[in-house]
Formats: C-alpha cells, sequence, structure tokens
C-alpha cells in the first residue's frame, strides 16, 4: 500500500493511470481488468505483467505515488509549526495527492479488504504502520517512548477515521475532513519530544 517505488518508467506510470480511469469508468477497482489496460494503451498484456503482478500491485503502485507527495520536502518555516499543524500538512498531502480519484481510492483498498482476498489483509496491517511512521518522520516528529507509541496507535485510528469520512466526502476541497483531522490532531501538541532542529526544511 505504502512502498515507494522511485525508478522512472514512462510504460509504467501511463499503466497506472490507465488503470485509474479504467476503473473509474467500468465499476470500481475489482472488477479491473488487466486485458482492459492492454487495450487502453495499445500495448501487449506481458508489458502490463512485466511492470505489475497483478491488480493489487498496480494500486500499491498507486499509493507509493501518494507517498512521495507526502515526503516533499517541506516549505520554509514548516518546524516553526507545532507539532499538530506540520502532522496536518503532511497527511493532506497524501489525501490531496489522491482527492480527484478519491472513490477509486476507497474501491482500491475496499479490494484489498474483500472476503476472498485474505492474502491482502496483513500486508495491509504492516503497510498502513510503514504510512503512519513515514508521516511521523515527515512531520520531524521525535517523541520517544510511551510518548511515541501514542503518536502511533492514536494517528493509526486517526488517519482510519479520517480516511473513511474523505472517500466520500463531497465537500469544498474535503474541507469537512480537513476539519475533522486538525480538531483531532491538537493532543499531540501536549506531548513530550526533544526540541526540533531546524537545519533542513527549516524555519
Amino acid at each position: 500500500m505504502v512502498e515507494p517505488d522511485l525508478g522512472s518508467d514512462p510504460l509504467r506510470d501511463r499503466i497506472l493511470d490507465a488503470a485509474v480511469a479504467e476503473a473509474e469508468a467500468d465499476g470500481g477497482w475489482y472488477d479491473l481488468r488487466l486485458h482492459s489496460i492492454a487495450q487502453r494503451l495499445e500495448v501487449p498484456l506481458e508489458a502490463v505483467l512485466a511492470r505489475f503482478r497483478d491488480a493489487d500491485a498496480i494500486a500499491d503502485a498507486w499509493f507509493a505515488r501518494a507517498l512521495r507527495a507526502m515526503l516533499r520536502e517541506p516549505e520554509p518555516g514548516f518546524l516553526s509549526l507545532p507539532p499538530s499543524e506540520r502532522l496536518h500538512l503532511v497527511l493532506m498531502r497524501w489525501f490531496d495527492a489522491q482527492a480527484s480519484h478519491r472513490q477509486v481510492v476507497g474501491s482500491m483498498i475496499g479490494a484489498k479488504l474483500h472476503p476472498s482476498h485474505p492474502h491482502h489483509w496483513v500486508p495491509m496491517i504492516f503497510s498502513l504502520s510503514r504510512l503512519i511512521h513515514w508521516a511521523l518522520e515527515a512531520a520531524r516528529l521525535d517523541a520517544r517512548g510511551l510518548p511515541r507509541q501514542a503518536e502511533e496507535v492514536g494517528l493509526t485510528l486517526l488517519f482510519l477515521r479520517v480516511l473513511r469520512l474523505w472517500v466520500q466526502d463531497a465537500s469544498p476541497d474535503q474541507q469537512r475532513s480537513r476539519d475533522v483531522l486538525r480538531r483531532n490532531l491538537a493532543w499531540l501538541d501536549r506531548l513530550p519530544r526533544r526540541p526540533v532542529h531546524s537545519g533542513d526544511g527549516g524555519t
């Protein structure tokens, strides 16, 4: 769900975009057919297989693209913001990178959770954990011990809550999701943590 893939392959990107378009036009991710993607792009089916083992791997590549958007370098002044605001900005990069296709994103997750796909369930747990860890890294949060565990558990639960809302959020610019996320991150500012160093992405 969040494995980064930093390689450059134009056809890989085209397959990814075509898969999302196909799912959007034809009933969701569960019914996505790889031969339809090959036909849409006018490439051999083998070219799709050479880059993705199945539709779930394409979904993982989509989430990896969102992860890279989340991890882009912070803008000036980022480290002077309180922890809650830094994390809000980081997580909204992930959501905003997918906002125009959020219903397909919901369909991707639904396909992973389908009863006939139990082999996807455990990898999803690990992928979610990695996403949360990367979000904390991107926000430059350095709590230790029990406060760090509180960050991880609390943020995981909040992320799942906001994700469920965001998939169906028709408010302008998904403002409802933004507001819920911001309101429920304030507790981060009360956790003990080490001083932030301003050497990178700084003030």
